[in-house]
């Protein structure tokens, strides 16, 4: 469980615990406010009935400063039959609007609270009331209050999110620079050796095999040395690429894996950096081969459209557990004893940054294999 579980996730819980406590908070507060505008509006109505009632004028002026008192609380009064005698603290301009206002607002008052009944001994009357604007703001603060927390959330994750990314780009382009200097001395010792074994005709067989493979390192320094560098874009034969680099991988893999690929069009122009892609394909079909033991098929698989290419690199290894799926494409992620994790994470970037496509895991299944599909918009 703890592998699903990171600092967001405590982020997150934290700032729904302090909302909930907002919430709780607030809704008793706003209980205890409900609460005093009841005893308000019951103090008021019995105002009323005393200025009906008494004669006494020190109890009617009492009486009406009570009632002139209520500033806040929306009050309706009508008689028995449910008519509107007058009203109070109710906004009266929306009659402009509105003709049905005012008994719109009694109905929704009476669902709010049930009338108090003022009983004058010659007639009935009834006060229907609602709830003062504190109160109402008071119910929806919490409401604002998480919305706000959500968007300050998702910004600060946003932005913390980025800066990690970029953080782990300037890593990994640093740590790609560095691979490529560092290849570059055994490379030109290598070819210095080559040279002098070009001397004896004996070895033209062996020489030619190795200067492929002297020149497959030298592609392949090339490559990490470009990492972070704007690459150059040029429109080619995507399937010229693709076929390639099938007959280059099968040359190299065990006799007993089969690679394949097929397509619904010959010729498929495509925008790219054909280095970069090569890499792309050539990493996948290497974590294929690693996932096969020896034996199995990759099979490549392209469709064409009139505004996508759909490349499918599928093999029969061992299938990725579902839980590392996601996680594939992390920097520093591998599930081999060897490895930087930098090959799957690498060959999404020149997807998605440099080909404005996409890379990503379509099917994987243990046991069966692995689909892996790639996007390029034309």
């Amino acid at each position: 469980m703890r592998q699903y579980i990171n600092w967001k996730t405590y982020l997150i819980v934290v700032a729904m615990a302090i909302v909930g406590a907002s919430i709780y908070y607030t809704n008793q507060l706003a209980k205890k406010l409900a609460e005093e505008e009841r005893k308000n509006v019951e103090q008021l109505v019995e105002s009323l009935k005393l200025q009906s009632l008494t004669e006494d004028a020190a109890s009617i002026k009492f009486a009406q400063m009570v009632v002139q008192q209520n500033k806040t609380i929306p009050l309706i009064l009508t008689d028995d039959k449910n008519n509107i005698i007058s009203t109070s603290n109710v906004d009266s301009s929306q009659l402009t609007r509105n003709k049905n206002y005012f008994k719109q607002q009694l109905n929704a008052f009476q669902v709010m609270h049930p009338p108090i009944e003022i009983d004058f001994v010659y007639g009935k009357q009834y006060v229907s009331y609602g709830e003062s604007s504190l109160l109402t703001q008071l119910r929806y603060y919490p409401y604002v209050q998480l919305a706000i927390i959500v968007l300050f959330l998702v910004v600060v994750l946003i932005a913390l999110t980025s800066a990690h990314r970029s953080m782990q780009n300037q890593v990994w382009v640093g740590l790609s620079k560095e691979t490529a200097h560092q290849l570059g001395t055994p490379l030109s010792s290598i070819e210095a050796w080559l040279e002098l074994l070009k001397d004896s005709e004996a070895n033209h067989e062996a020489v030619t095999e190795m200067q492929k493979d002297l020149d497959r390192l030298k592609l392949v320094a090339d490559r990490f040395g470009k990492v972070g560098s704007i690459p150059k874009m040029e429109e080619e034969d995507l399937m010229v690429r693709l076929r390639n680099m099938v007959d280059y991988m099968q040359k190299r893999a065990p006799a007993k894996v089969q690679i394949s690929i097929e397509a619904n069009d010959t010729d498929i122009p495509v925008l790219m950096s054909g280095p970069l892609f090569d890499w792309v394909i050539e990493n996948l079909m290497r974590n294929a081969l690693d996932a096969m033991d020896g034996k199995g098929k990759i099979h490549v698989k392209v469709q064409n459209t009139t505004s996508q290419v759909f490349i499918d690199v599928s093999d029969t290894g061992k299938g990725i557990p579902k839980y590392q799926v996601k996680k594939i494409f992390n920097p520093g992620f591998s599930t081999k004893k060897r490895g930087w994790g930098l090959g799957l994470s690498l060959s999404r970037r020149i997807i998605e940054k440099y080909h404005h496509g996409s890379l990503f895991v379509k099917h994987s299944e243990a046991g069966k294999g692995t689909t892996f599909r790639i996007i390029l918009r034309r």
